[in-house]
């Protein structure tokens, strides 16, 4: 007795064109992903170094009074830009100077800013109240 079996006819073939479509679908998912994963990481990496950058500016500010050399700024983080601006404090900081710096740099043509600022001692300031002058 032989069976004919005409109403399956083509159902390897669907079966395959669906498995083949659901698994390109994940795979243009993982990578699209991937992608994604890595613009974040990239962001993160550049604004990481903006941070690196204006905190050292703040801490040769702080120490010497001046900053960095453009030069030596260029060959530590390349690619990133610094801006400084100082005003006087206001308040209970009226002593002090308020020094702000901005570093900024591109991610995927996005551009990451950070900005940091601190108060530091001005010449006519004295952190512990009054001081005497030996000469």
């Amino acid at each position: 007795m032989t069976v004919k079996n005409e109403n399956h006819r083509g159902f390897l073939l669907t079966e395959m064109i669906v498995s083949l479509t659901v698994l390109a679908t994940l795979l243009i998912m993982f990578a699209l992903s991937l992608n994604a994963l890595a613009r974040f990481n990239r962001y993160q990496l550049v604004r990481q170094r903006c941070i690196a950058a204006a905190q050292a500016e703040l801490d040769a500010i702080t120490q010497t009074g001046e900053r960095i050399p453009p030069q030596e700024f260029q060959r530590l983080w390349p690619r990133l830009t610094v801006a400084i601006k100082t005003s006087p404090g206001e308040g209970q900081w009226e002593d002090l100077d308020l020094v702000e710096v901005t570093a900024s740099g591109k991610s995927f043509g996005h551009e990451v800013k950070v900005q940091v600022s601190r108060y530091i001692l001005t010449e006519n300031s004295f952190r512990w109240g009054t001081r005497e002058i030996i000469e």
